[in-house]
């Protein structure tokens, strides 16, 4: 499972600065168009106990899901382990599930309380991502655009792990997943202003991120 290569749209400075991009490679440029009819049948089929309609939405959102995941954390096997922790909870959840809006959007939203929920819980096993960053640029294998790439997505996810939950998780649900404030409220279960507060907050504790950043580097 893989992730999209991150633009300059996904950089710590547009972070920082507040500008949104939207491009080619994120996730809600590349979600497919659900038929909604398929999922109310699975889906009322799978809140009964059918295992074989339950993968069926397993196999027709699991991409998107995995997609979003990524965001709360760079190593492969926790992200695997994230994506299932998302479609067993999915699975208990049926039952009370009363059909209103998209089924994606609903998986979503449990895939934002299953990649807080990690956070939460390396909340005391921070890494330094700095030695890792500077491997990752000396490796030989990497051609100098992937190289690039690869240490940029390192950099945001080490800037982002600093912050503090609920400032982290705006950010990536505004600035990485490319969602409105609306779309970010409701993944949330957060108010439109609350959203809007966070944001706002957040983006000046990561400037100052990265001014210290610049700072220990002796940036000008």
């Amino acid at each position: 499972m893989t992730a999209g290569v991150l633009t300059s749209s996904s950089r710590p400075e547009a972070l920082a600065s507040g500008r949104r991009g939207c491009p080619a490679t994120d996730a809600k440029a590349v979600l497919p168009v659900t038929d909604t009819a398929p999922d109310a049948r699975d889906t009322r089929l799978a809140a009964g106990g059918d295992r074989e309609a339950f993968d069926r939405l397993v196999d027709r959102h699991q991409a998107a899901v995995a997609r979003l995941l990524w965001r709360f954390t760079r190593d492969r096997d926790d992200h695997a382990e994230l994506v299932q922790e998302a479609f067993c909870r999915a699975w208990s959840d049926l039952p009370g599930y009363r059909g209103r809006g998209e089924l994606l959007h609903w998986l979503r939203r449990i895939a934002v309380r299953v990649g807080y929920d990690h956070w939460r819980r390396q909340h005391r096993q921070r890494v330094d991502y700095t030695d890792r960053i500077e491997e990752l640029a000396d490796e030989q294998r990497w051609s100098e655009a992937a190289a690039d790439a690869v240490v940029a997505g390192e950099l945001v996810h080490g800037l982002l792990a600093r912050l503090s939950h609920r400032d982290r998780l705006v950010l990536s649900l505004l600035y990485l997943e490319g969602c409105s404030v609306a779309e970010a409220a409701a993944l949330t279960g957060w108010s439109v202003s609350l959203v809007k507060v966070q944001a706002h907050r957040a983006r000046g504790r990561l400037r100052r991120l990265l001014a210290a950043e610049g700072d220990d580097h002796g940036v000008a």
